[in-house]
């Protein structure tokens, strides 16, 4: 059986990286019988250095940071990589042109999942950067589908949360009823038809399906993808 050693950057944050491992191997175990697990090799990369560069909008700087760490996977047996985080695919392009592995893009799976599934009008949730920049709306819109972002204050809100709750392994009910109730809202004003969970931490916290809609769960549909790469598919 022909089996790719994978290699996963993750850190951004632990709670998520936590939760890939897990998917990996759950999904590993439904598509192989017996006792068949793939070789994973993860580097838990500091989200206080990526959240600095950031926050200082130092994008190469990120972009070399990220690109050591994928090169320090190839070093150790990776035979591909993924990195285990929505926000950090702002500068994926860049990385992935440079780098001496294949690598899977969270973005790009999900927006083929969309496809599939014939969604055209879509909520996205994740991090500041990721709702605010074009690094997903870009490529959904040039597939044919709509994304649609929080209000400014909502946006502040989830950005808040995810990193004084749910990146520490806090949660709430209340955040997740605060979190439903923006949903609800971009449902009823905007009649979206699906929503990007683009932070890996969000699905920690937010059901499969809810306030009548699908949820994309960006970490579980990515986990899936790296199996099938893992597997030669």
């Amino acid at each position: 059986m022909l089996i790719n050693k994978i290699g996963l950057i993750g850190g951004m944050g632990p709670e998520s990286t936590l939760d890939y491992y897990r998917k990996i191997i759950h999904a590993f175990n439904g598509e192989c019988n017996g006792l068949y697990y793939p070789e994973i090799i993860i580097y838990g990369a500091d989200i206080n250095e990526l959240m600095a560069f950031v926050l200082a909008e130092r994008w190469e700087d990120l972009s070399d940071w990220l690109l050591n760490k994928i090169v320090s996977l190839h070093h150790a047996g990776a035979e591909f990589a993924a990195i285990a985080s929505n926000t950090p695919h702002y500068v994926f392009d860049d990385i992935q042109s440079k780098s001496p592995v294949p690598l899977l893009s969270i973005v790009e799976t999900t927006c083929i999942r969309a496809q599939q599934m014939g969604f055209q009008n879509i909520g996205l949730m994740g991090t500041m950067l990721t709702m605010e920049t074009g690094f997903y709306k870009t490529r959904f819109v040039g597939k044919g589908m709509n994304v649609i972002v929080p209000s400014k204050e909502e946006r502040e809100l989830i950005h808040r949360k995810l990193f004084a709750e749910i990146e520490l392994g806090i949660i709430k009910d209340s955040t997740r009823q605060e979190l439903l109730s923006i949903v609800d809202r971009m449902v009823a004003e905007h009649d979206i038809d699906a929503l990007i969970l683009g932070c890996t931490e969000l699905p920690l916290i937010l059901p499969e399906n809810g306030c009548g809609i699908h949820f994309l769960n960006t970490t579980a549909i990515h986990c899936e993808r790296i199996v099938e790469y893992c597997l030669g598919k």
